[in-house]
Order: structure tokens, then C-alpha cells, then sequence
């Protein structure tokens, strides 16, 4: 499954920092339970790769990938532990030439056209506008789509339920990232059935 396929396979991308691997597999079944099956557990955690290998390994109708990866060794470390995409914050040569070593799909950040770019260069046409409230948003992704209408995007940072239909009506955003779908205090006392309905209502957010 290429990158864009897996941004299209989700309205919302829930960005996960997961602090105990027991959260890991109920929360990704409530997820999918709601109809998001991409889930992006950032590295944020000492249990995150575990967290992302007990996701992979039994909850076969999710789609995991990593986050918040700042260091070429993380994507192989990644691959390993099940993950089948990898998102960046940012983009350099060495990321780069270190995603591709390890044969996962990546989703870099770029927050400017030069950085955006950069990243066609480096061979990347889907990218992650990041953080994207501060870098315009729906005003820079409008404008970002004249010049550089092949890029794929998904805005991370900033983005809410009330903000994330008309990011998604536009031509050039294949997905939004947010981090509402699953709130640390639904997390933290297991209610996977509130988060199912995060879930759900995430899901029809496209129109």
C-alpha cells in the first residue's frame, strides 16, 4: 500500500501517544470500531514501538504507522516492530535516504513551497503541512495548490472537528491529523466506547 492509498483510506489520521502498552490494542479496535482504521502512534513514549507491534499483531483491520520520527534509525526500528508508514515532522537528506533503506511508505513534514519542494526532490509527492494552523492552513493549502497542485496533503497541528470539513473539501488534502479523537482522559479510564464515537463522527467528517 503506497502512501497516498493510506491517506485515503482515512477522513481522520488520529495522531496516538500512547503511554501504556495495555491502552494500545482496545484503543485501536475502538478506532477501527468507528470506522478510522489509520493510526498514527507517534514516538513520543517508551512504549510506542511496543505499542505499534501489539497493534500490528492483533488488530488486523487497523493500518499503523509511527509519528514524531526525527532520527534515521527510527524507521527501521519501525518497519520492525510492524509499522507499515512512517510520519516525519520535517524532512532532511538523511531521513530521507533512511526511510527509503528501510522500505516504509513516509509522510514528511513541510511547513513552506521551498520545503515542499525539497521533499519533490527527495521523490515525495504526499506530505504532511505541519504545523499547519501556523502556517495558514486552508489559506496556505489553497495557495499551495496553484503552483504544486501534484502534492498530496495532510495538515497536522492545529486541526478540529470544526476546521477539518472544509480542509477536506479541498482538492489537494487527502486526510487531516488530529489528535481529538483520542483524549488522554478517555484513554486514561478505557472508555473505548466514547472514543468509538469520536471515531464515527471523524469518519463522516469528508461529507
Amino acid at each position: 500500500m503506497q502512501i497516498r492509498d493510506i491517506m485515503r483510506a482515512c477522513t481522520v489520521m488520529p495522531v496516538l501517544v500512547i503511554e501504556k502498552v495495555e491502552h494500545a490494542v482496545p484503543l485501536a479496535q475502538a478506532l477501527v470500531a468507528g470506522g478510522i482504521r489509520v493510526l498514527e502512534v507517534t514516538l513520543r513514549t517508551e512504549a510506542a514501538l511496543e505499542a505499534v507491534k501489539a497493534i500490528a499483531d492483533n488488530v488486523p483491520d487497523a493500518i499503523v504507522g509511527v509519528g514524531t520520527v526525527v532520527r534515521p534509525e527510527q524507521f527501521a526500528q519501525a518497519k520492525a516492530a510492524g509499522a507499515v508508514f512512517a510520519v516525519t515532522p520535517g524532512l532532511t537528506p538523511k531521513l530521507a535516504a533512511a526511510g527509503r533503506e528501510a522500505g516504509i511508505q513516509i509522510l514528511p513534514g513541510v511547513m513552506t513551497p521551498s520545503e515542499a519542494i525539497a521533499a519533490l526532490e527527495e521523490g515525495f509527492d504526499a506530505m504532511k503541512l505541519f504545523p499547519a494552523e501556523q502556517a495558514g492552513s486552508l489559506g496556505m493549502l489553497k495557495a499551495m495548490g496553484g503552483p504544486l497542485p501534484q502534492i498530496l496533503f495532510c495538515p497536522t497541528g492545529g486541526v478540529s472537528v470544526e476546521s477539518a470539513p472544509k480542509l477536506l473539501a479541498l482538492p489537494n488534502v487527502g486526510c487531516v491529523g488530529g489528535s481529538w479523537l483520542a483524549p488522554k482522559d478517555l484513554v486514561a479510564k478505557g472508555d473505548w466506547a466514547a472514543i468509538t464515537e469520536l471515531a464515527r463522527e471523524a469518519s463522516g467528517l469528508r461529507g
